[in-house]
């Protein structure tokens, strides 16, 4: 009878649950069920509806009892820098407010004048975005600071959902890490940062790594769905176990996480804080075993996500690409400007920036998503070169994970402009780097690099060249 071990994985657009289990040395993945996700308006401020998501966790937990197919083990993660504030009674304070809520602009300038941009860099080696962790309790202290009076727990996205299964208060390493409030070197808060900043101390909670344990599922829970099942910490950020699902254990691998945002970079053994990394606005965020994702933050998918919304959902992403073959249309954006943060409408703000920029106005859809493909490899590109201009080494192949490696215009125009062999799979790979550790605290695998050898041999890969 076979060990399944689910994975709860949720993203800015939809979720899942996935149950895995291992058959012959290859990994075996199916999806139980899917869900709906967005910001949604509340209080004047674009959150997430936690009461659904969790609503949604238990549906596909019951989903796994009606199939017979109850799960050893379960993880969750999300994407990173968002959080939960809980009253002594652990009910929320506000709401959970999303990272691309309007409350964050300015906040990065009252963060400076108590510690300077490069300083803060220097001691925790996170990318600077206006949406981080660091500048959103920032907005609650300047904008509510009853909140942070009245809070006695502080949880990421992630950690909430957790606590909501286990009861257990934690606070998983790789996503804490994108809150810029980690010292790199101890694997710790900051506490001292935490204190110069005004925060309160002691509602950040102990900091635990994947493959920790926090024990079984609440009793009024088992009673709900059917079956109790023990929870283990995934790398909870959604980038952190995608990386794990990189089909290779060469040392300096290259990859892309492609999804809403696309991260590109490298596994390191240790964080670079240096002053050539600042000036690149390079991160060095938590991954699994204490390794490092150095890397950089790129728009990604979202852009064309928001113009297939617009476009009323007339076309699939595989159809968009195909249209991005026919168009002619030769503009390029800067994937990375504040402009496609958020805006009202996207294919607006790309038409905004062509036209600003002296550049040819998309006009049709295929147009549109031409620029939009074209732009991000270009700045795939410009990434790789300081990569290797800081790395100090040249690479031969690109290794692209997430639901982005299933864009083939997107994989030949990425091989065209990097010169690089393109590997392009497992699409499910933050689902599969969530089970993996999972697995590897179970022993299914008895290392991290046999492991990635088995998704080597489990999943579909193709190459661009």
């Amino acid at each position: 009878m076979s060990t399944y071990y689910a994975a709860v994985d949720i993203g800015a657009s939809s979720g899942r649950l996935m149950l895995s289990s291992v058959e012959n040395g290859r990994i075996e993945l199916e999806e139980v069920h899917r869900f709906y996700n967005g910001l949604k308006e509340m209080d004047g401020h674009m959150c997430w509806d936690t009461e659904y998501l969790f609503g949604e966790i238990k549906t596909g937990l019951k989903k796994c009892k009606e199939l017979g197919k109850i799960p050893k083990t379960i993880g969750v993660d999300t994407w990173g820098v968002d959080f939960v504030l809980l009253d002594e009674n652990d009910k929320l304070i506000g709401q959970a407010v999303g990272y691309r809520d309007s409350r964050n602009e300015g906040m990065d300038k009252e963060v400076y004048k108590i510690i300077p941009e490069p300083e803060l860099y220097a001691r925790t080696g996170i990318q600077k975005a206006i949406f981080n962790t660091i500048y959103q309790l920032m907005a609650v202290k300047k904008e509510n600071p009853e909140q942070l009076k009245a809070a006695k727990t502080l949880l990421m996205m992630p950690d909430y959902m957790h606590f909501l299964l286990t009861g257990q208060k934690v606070q998983e390493y790789t996503n804490a890490t994108t809150g810029q409030l980690i010292n790199p070197e101890t694997k710790d808060w900051d506490y001292e940062l935490i204190e110069m900043l005004g925060y309160p101390k002691d509602i950040f909670q102990k900091v635990s790594v994947p493959g920790t344990s926090l024990g079984f599922f609440r009793p009024e829970l088992v009673q709900e769905i059917g079956f109790n099942c023990e929870v283990v910490l995934p790398a909870t950020h959604d980038t952190g176990s995608a990386v794990l699902a990189v089909p290779s254990n060469e040392k300096n691998t290259l990859y892309i996480s492609s999804g809403t945002w696309s991260l590109m970079g490298v596994e390191a053994m240790k964080a670079d804080c240096s002053k050539e990394s600042y000036d690149l606005n390079f991160t060095n965020e938590g991954g699994y075993d204490y390794r490092f994702r150095y890397l950089k933050n790129i728009m990604g998918l979202w852009m064309i996500q928001n113009v297939k919304k617009e476009l009323e959902d007339k076309y699939s992403f595989a159809k968009l690409c195909e249209m991005a073959e026919t168009s002619t249309c030769d503009s390029i954006v800067d994937c990375n400007d504040d402009l496609f943060l958020a805006p009202a409408s996207m294919m607006d703000a790309v038409a905004k920036f062509c036209k600003d920029s002296n550049q040819a106005v998309p006009e049709s859809p295929a147009d549109f998503a031409r620029v939009i493909y074209h732009s991000l490899a270009v700045c795939y590109k410009k990434t790789l070169e300081e990569i290797e201009s800081v790395q100090k080494v040249k690479y031969n192949t690109l290794f692209v994970v997430g639901g982005g490696s299933n864009a083939k215009y997107l994989n030949e125009l990425t091989a065209k402009e990097t010169g690089l062999t393109v590997s392009a799979g497992p699409g499910e790979a933050t689902a599969i780097g969530n089970v993996m550790v999972q697995m590897l605290a179970k022993g299914e695998f008895n290392s991290l690099e046999e492991a990635r050898s088995a998704v080597a041999k489990s999943f579909d890969v193709k190459y661009y060249k």
